[in-house]
């Protein structure tokens, strides 16, 4: 089955390069299991994910606790402990930190679980492993899931494993739930937004990995300014943040992700604010106009009839538009960005996968 033109199995090869898990044993049953849609995909990952989360023990912190004791835990809150003296009441008001699983990490998986059993296209059997696993998390509270402070959670050497659950679990939210009514869902539909998000970092985490003697980052550019106008008027300029870059000596290509449902005009005509946009990066990063510097507009092929490829000169860089089948097989999705970067870089670029 498709979601957008895609197979849903190749959303599970973008998330595990996306989110870096590729070995990751408990995921490979996941590869040869086939989906009708997203959402039992995502249940799916979950459910194993969760599983051996649970087995290693999950994440704990220590939260911040003010409670009333009959004895001294902590910290006394002299204020609190004199207000229930006052009233006649034997308890001191402690202040104290406890190492425990209820903290946001497990807070947003268990809230996401449960809202995947009342996803009505997720199998019956799925649900019934995720209720099975929330056993599990008896001592962690459901969270909000409207205003989750997604800033807050950070993820480090003790808690790793928590990096493609969490990426799951917003991927569900925002595609199940509607912002305008709390408790409220609509019918599945991964946002344009969200798979966008998910196509650039695929397609970077893909290049990370499988690239040899090419450097993979994501760089901000400057603005190359006359040394006159150089000063603090230019904070007001945009910021101009890449998606991926990848660069060999003074060779580089900027390419910019894009995944809409159609990526073209209604006259046909690609967005003149992607073309722009890329065209300034690249003017702007080729300082020295040297013409080692090109750029690629790349597009994830959708339902739309046309799919841009076209090559242009301009101002002497090599702009190109290019649009990545994800229709296919894993493999032939892996050998048309080996492509990209065999033209633009050489036949004898170390590529993994090839």
């Amino acid at each position: 089955m498709k979601y957008k033109n895609t197979f849903i199995q190749n959303i599970y090869y973008m998330l595990t390069y996306a989110f870096k898990v590729l070995n990751q044993r408990n995921y490979e049953e996941v590869e040869t299991e086939t989906f009708d849609n997203v959402y039992n995909l995502f249940a799916e990952i979950l459910i194993k994910g969760v599983q051996k989360q649970v087995k290693q023990g999950l994440h704990k912190e220590y939260i911040d606790k003010q409670e009333n004791l009959l004895t001294i835990r902590g910290k006394i809150n002299i204020r609190e402990s004199m207000k229930n003296k006052m009233q006649k009441r034997q308890f001191l008001m402690c202040e104290y930190d406890e190492l425990t699983e209820d903290n946001l990490y497990n807070q947003i998986i268990k809230s996401t679980m449960l809202v995947l059993m009342r996803e009505s296209s997720v199998a019956e059997e799925r649900k019934i492993k995720l209720k099975q696993l929330l056993l599990h998390f008896s001592k962690v509270q459901a969270v909000d899931l409207q205003n989750i402070e997604w800033r807050y959670l950070k993820i480090q050497r003790n808690n790793q494993t928590y990096q493609l659950l969490l990426n799951i679990c917003y991927f569900v939210i925002y595609g199940l739930l509607l912002t305008t009514e709390k408790g409220t869902f609509k019918s599945p539909m991964f946002s344009d937004e969200n798979i966008n998000l998910l196509f650039e970092r695929f397609v970077f985490n893909y290049y990370k990995e499988e690239l040899q003697g090419i450097k993979v980052h994501a760089p901000h550019i400057d603005w190359h300014l006359s040394e006159e106008f150089f000063n603090e008027d230019s904070s007001f300029l945009p910021q101009m943040q890449t998606d991926i870059v990848l660069s060999r000596d003074e060779q580089k290509l900027i390419i910019d992700t894009k995944f809409y449902s159609y990526p073209l005009s209604e006259h046909d005509k690609l967005s003149s604010g992607n073309l722009y946009q890329i065209f300034s990066y690249v003017k702007n990063e080729d300082v020295n106009h040297t013409g080692e510097v090109s750029g690629l507009l790349l597009y994830a092929q959708t339902e739309a009839d046309i799919h841009p490829d076209f090559n242009f000169e301009m101002s002497g860089n090599q702009i190109s538009v290019k649009t990545l089948n994800l229709n296919q097989n894993f493999e032939g999705i892996k050998a048309e960005l080996n492509q990209i970067v065999v033209e633009r870089f050489g036949a004898e670029s170390k590529i993994k996968s090839i």
